[in-house]
């Protein structure tokens, strides 16, 4: 229904300024500094870790939801990349000197940082669905 969907809407936008503000405030803490599109990019993805879950009922083995959180996370981080960095040219970042990097946008260091970054960030999506909003609580397993 209109309520419902109006409800959910409401919940992806708080997800998104939760999740947008702790991303900014971590690269501030480990970079020195951040960009509004690392903010923007930051609550896309922790509203899309909340919205799988809930899809599934947080019923998948969190295995399987990181990895489809990586690679959404990768693929948005890379989309982003060449539109803020190589199309804008507001050089945000650039991952050159990393090895394994496609186009110094994305790299398999990062990566692998984001992919732990979200087992953190579904498991607090989660919980701030439900503590926040009554949501289902999750019940994480790993297999």
């Amino acid at each position: 229904t209109f309520v419902m969907h109006r409800k959910r809407i409401g919940q992806y936008i708080f997800l998104g300024i939760c999740g947008g503000s702790i991303y900014y405030l971590i690269e501030y803490i480990f970079r020195g500094f951040s960009h509004w599109s690392m903010f923007l990019l930051g609550g896309i993805c922790f509203s899309y870790f909340g919205m799988q879950g809930r899809e599934t009922s947080w019923n998948e083995a969190l295995w399987i939801q990181v990895v489809r959180c990586t690679i959404f996370v990768v693929a948005s981080e890379f989309i982003t990349g060449i539109l803020v960095n190589k199309w804008m040219g507001w050089e945000v970042w650039d991952y050159s000197d990393q090895p394994y990097h496609i186009f110094g946008q994305v790299c398999l260091p990062f990566a692998t940082l984001f992919s732990a970054l979200c087992v953190f960030g579904i498991c607090l999506s989660a919980y701030i669905l439900h503590w926040c909003f009554g949501e289902k609580k999750p019940n994480f397993h790993i297999v």
